[in-house]
């Protein structure tokens, strides 16, 4: 079993930057296809960014392309998305999610993809 816990949303204004975090334990995340999610009130889940299980090969919705970046620190077990240059459309709950299954198969921006989710972390973005 693997269990995934988000840190680092808050409060931020329009243009600053955040980095959340997504701890692994259960399982190496070298193991893992990995992906943020987020979802708005009223809105469906979104995919944001996936990494392969060894960090080579990342994709992003083409609205964060630029201004986020998901990484992977084996050594720490733990995801990571750099987000810069944030706007108040960027504003959700945004969610870790990890699965067995190859990042070749392109099919990490559906959130059926995934085999284990955290509980989210809120980012609020004020104008």
């Amino acid at each position: 079993q693997v269990q995934l816990v988000e840190s680092g949303g808050g409060l931020v204004q329009a243009g600053g930057s955040l980095r959340l975090s997504c701890a692994a334990s259960g399982r190496t995340l070298s193991t893992l296809t990995m992906g943020w999610f987020r979802q708005s009130p009223g809105k469906e889940r979104e995919f944001v960014a996936a990494i392969s299980w060894n960090g080579g090969s990342t994709s992003y919705v083409d609205s964060v392309k630029g201004r986020f970046t998901i990484s992977k620190d084996l050594a720490k077990n733990t995801m990571y998305l750099q987000m810069t240059s944030l706007k108040p459309e960027d504003a959700a709950v945004y969610s870790c999610g990890g699965s067995w299954k190859a990042y070749y198969s392109g099919a990490y921006n559906l959130a059926t993809y995934y085999d284990y989710w955290g509980q989210g972390t809120q980012v609020t973005v004020s104008s």
